[in-house]
């Protein structure tokens, strides 16, 4: 390769992170920094602009992108799922659950984190959102407060790793095109698909094993250190009656599982695409908010979600397919059953809408219009910035830098381990700057491709999914890794005064120890992440 090519490929790179870490907007950033250093090597004679004629097809073919659908609609219920106060409801009657015990209140954090990661997927709002509510509470029942605070953090980054995650979905899709990328350079032109459905069945035990992990800390810690972690007395749990707080716990459960039955199930067990199951959780989500806003006057939102579970059923059983020669009575029969039931769908989903159109947002503005605000807001920003990346990795490889990381990596001493170190090391100092969103675009496109065509054992290639669990995996480590991680900053932002940063820091640090923990048990046991979709898809 000439080298000033090699010298073009570190420049560009080295502009565009020292551009995003003086603050200037990520997708202006790629796609600027791509452009300017476009015409620059097209006056010294070693770039050809014609290649930037491929980039209108590279946006159209990012916007036509089923897939990435689903990240508008997992970011609407997400953030609906926020606005309806069930994370308020759940700290609630979990911490009354558990209070009892010694850390009962650490372990109520940790399965509610694991609830809302499975249910919204957004860190942020699920850090601020329990450091608001439950952290002065810890305080105040004389908890650790590194210890509160660390499991705050760590449970609010359950989302990224606990499908559906928008960070899942938008890796699942770059590495879905980095492992047909690899197999053509292998000479392997009709290659396994990888799709999301895999990288979220990759994802699930990987996510719980987490959760135990996290929980297993926390018993210890309570049971060497009890004072430090109290029960709550029993008489001010409130609980006046165990069959009723059961009753109304279950009450407060049911919904927010039946969502992530509806999703994630419909998703692991082949029956909807991301994008499909995204839209159910969607409606899912206003029916739950239209309920919450007046539980004792929603009949029909409640009779909606038994018609749409009812619907589920009759399809496993029968063909309810309209345009067909000939029908029989049976199936006459359950379409007729299915078009009643669908009504009571639509009735029960238009009184939700209304419902949150009418309901007020803290700032006086409609619920859904609030909610649909943040949506776009959100969803503007991913696309935007995936459409930037898409011009700095055409550049890019108009440099030929693809050449130049492959030949590097591959030439490292230590071979596969050592790359794929090298490029997890990468990743984790880049989490400490810059968001998700960069480093997916960024890093995965250039060296997914090549990681995955390199041999893990004689004839034997990495696997995609493995790959894509780990990286979800370092990603959350680096977000909570001081003295820059993300999620440190969220606490931070919303704690109480006599928390310091030195409290946060020193909480978190036995929790980045299990998720290293967890990146070992991956790396030498890779069917933790493999065997469910080899399960599920015949992988």
């Amino acid at each position: 390769m000439d080298i000033s090519n090699g010298l073009m490929v570190v420049l560009m790179f080295i502009t565009a992170v020292g551009l995003l870490l003086l603050g200037y907007p990520v997708a202006f950033t790629l796609a600027g920094t791509a452009l300017g250093f476009a015409f620059l090597g097209d006056l010294l004679g070693i770039f050809d602009l014609s290649i930037l004629t491929a980039f209108p097809q590279r946006i159209f073919t990012i916007m036509s992108s089923e897939v990435l659908v689903a990240v508008p609609l997992f970011v609407f219920m997400g953030v609906m799922l926020e606005r309806s106060k069930v994370a308020e409801e759940l700290l609630d009657n979990m911490g009354r659950a558990f209070g009892s015990f010694s850390g009962g209140l650490a372990y109520s954090v940790t399965v509610v984190g694991a609830l809302l990661a499975a249910s919204t997927g957004i860190v942020g709002a699920t850090v601020v959102t329990m450091g608001l509510l439950s952290l002065p509470t810890m305080i105040r029942r004389n908890y650790n407060i590194p210890f509160a605070c660390g499991t705050i953090c760590a449970s609010g980054t359950l989302g990224q790793i606990i499908p559906p995650s928008i960070v899942l979905v938008l890796l699942g899709d770059q590495l879905s095109i980095a492992f047909q990328n690899a197999q053509f350079k292998m000479g392997n032109f009709a290659p396994d698909t990888v799709s999301v459905n895999d990288l979220f069945a990759g994802a699930l035990l990987p996510g719980l094993m987490l959760v135990g992990m996290y929980l297993v800390y926390q018993f210890f810690f309570s049971l060497t250190k009890p004072d430090e972690a109290p029960p709550v007395p029993r008489d001010e749990l409130g609980i006046q009656n165990r069959r009723e707080f059961l009753l109304m716990l279950l009450r407060t459960l049911f919904a927010p599982l039946i969502l992530i039955v509806a999703v994630l199930g419909s998703i692991l067990a082949g029956l909807a695409s991301p994008t499909e199951a995204a839209a159910v959780g969607a409606v899912g989500a206003i029916m739950l908010a239209g309920y919450k806003i007046a539980p004792d006057k929603a009949r029909w939102i409640l009779a909606a979600g038994a018609a749409f579970f009812a619907l589920f059923i009759i399809t496993l059983f029968f063909d309810l397919r309209m345009q067909r020669d000939v029908i029989p009575l049976s199936d006459k029969i359950a379409i007729a059953v299915a078009l009643a039931l669908s009504v009571i769908v639509v009735i029960g989903i238009a009184i939700a809408i209304w419902r949150t159109i009418q309901a007020k947002d803290e700032d006086g503005t409609s619920v859904l219009a609030s909610v649909g605000r943040s949506t776009v807001q959100i969803s503007s920003m991913v696309f935007v910035i995936l459409v930037g990346a898409g011009m700095f990795s055409l550049v890019f490889r108009g440099f030929e830098g693809d050449i130049y990381i492959e030949e590097f990596l591959q030439n490292l001493p230590g071979g596969t381990i050592a790359a794929l170190t090298l490029v997890m090391g990468v990743m984790f100092i880049m989490g400490f700057f810059l968001d998700f969103l960069e480093i997916i675009f960024i890093v995965v496109p250039i060296v997914a491709p090549i990681l995955l065509m390199m041999e893990v054992a004689p004839g034997e290639t990495m696997s995609p999914v493995w790959l894509g669990v780990m990286m979800g995996i370092n990603l959350q480590t680096s977000f909570l890794t001081p003295p820059f991680g993300f999620a440190l900053f969220y606490l931070r932002g919303v704690a109480p005064p006599q928390v310091t940063t030195a409290h946060i820091y020193k909480g978190v640090i036995p929790f980045v120890i299990i998720q290293v923990l967890a990146l070992i048990i991956l790396w030498f046991w890779p069917d933790v992440a493999t065997w469910l979709p080899s399960v599920l898809y015949e992988k």
